[in-house]
């Protein structure tokens, strides 16, 4: 618990029709301005993806709630989920909370 680091899960959904270009760069715009323009990390893809802090250490609730706002003004998607946080190294433990 003391060593938990927190991060959380994202769940893209795109239009049928949407091409692949548009998709791309989509998530080239996600990575740059919403993950790394906010000292987090990404790995994963461009449907589903883990977001970690970018240094040691955890993600805040509130870089989820910008990463959540910038998600929402984004046209390019369908859908989206942005997960609680969790513990990225062993997600089906519970959070420790202070």
């Amino acid at each position: 618990d003391e060593f938990q680091e927190l991060g959380f899960e994202l769940q893209l959904s795109y239009p049928e029709s949407t091409d692949d270009a548009v998709v791309e760069a989509f998530f080239a715009d996600l990575v740059v301005e919403a993950i790394e323009g906010n000292g987090m990390a990404l790995i994963g893809g461009e449907e589903f993806a883990v977001v970690c802090s970018g240094k040691r250490g955890s993600v805040t609730e509130e870089q989820r709630a910008t990463v959540e706002a910038w998600l929402k003004a984004r046209p390019e998607l369908s859908s989206f989920e942005v997960s609680p946080l969790l513990d990225v190294w062993y997600p089906d433990n519970p959070v420790a909370t202070a």
